[in-house]
């Protein structure tokens, strides 16, 4: 059996980008990562990944310097994007987008988008797309939110409308 291909040594961007993102849990950590999640009990039971293999992937992400862990009150922690995971983001929408298009379940199924995403000053829909550069401003991740779409399950329905609370308590 011919060695495994180190992606982290290619010379292709996309090859080292997948080094980091390509493992299944990675873009799973970071979709929760873009919903406000920062906890490891959070992720835990947002993605129902068992303990050692989350605190492997959010490890990798911390090491890679996607996610940073800080320290919040005694001994507890958060995981927060940094800039490098909010840049992210464009890359997930576009999975996302591709996702819904593509991935949907049946149309008689009575589960629509979980997750909408629109920009945060308008309420319009929020879609990734292919521009000269220069031509528009990029919009960031800070620029959009997360709003429960009709298949979201009540669980995130309430993690969502809590997230966008702390955000505007926050200030």
């Amino acid at each position: 059996m011919p060695p495994r291909t180190d992606f982290a040594q290619e010379r292709c961007p996309v090859a080292r980008a997948m080094a980091v993102l390509g493992e299944r849990w990675a873009i799973l950590i970071l979709r929760e990562a873009f919903y406000g999640v920062t906890r490891f009990d959070a992720f835990e039971r947002a993605l129902g990944i068992a303990p050692n293999i989350l605190a492997a992937r959010l490890k990798a992400l911390v090491e890679h310097g996607v996610l940073r862990k800080v320290a919040v009150e005694g001994n507890r922690h958060e995981y927060r994007l940094t800039d490098k995971g909010r840049e992210v983001y464009p890359a997930f929408l576009a999975l996302k987008q591709w996702g819904d298009r593509w991935m949907a379940l049946p149309e008689d199924s009575p589960v629509g988008s979980v997750i909408e995403v629109v920009e945060r000053s308008t309420g319009r829909p929020v879609e990734v797309a292919i521009v000269p550069a220069g031509t528009v401003p990029p919009m960031t991740v800070r620029d959009v939110k997360a709003l429960p779409g009709p298949g979201a399950s009540p669980a995130l329905r309430e993690r969502l409308e809590t997230m966008h609370k702390d955000r505007a308590d926050a200030g």
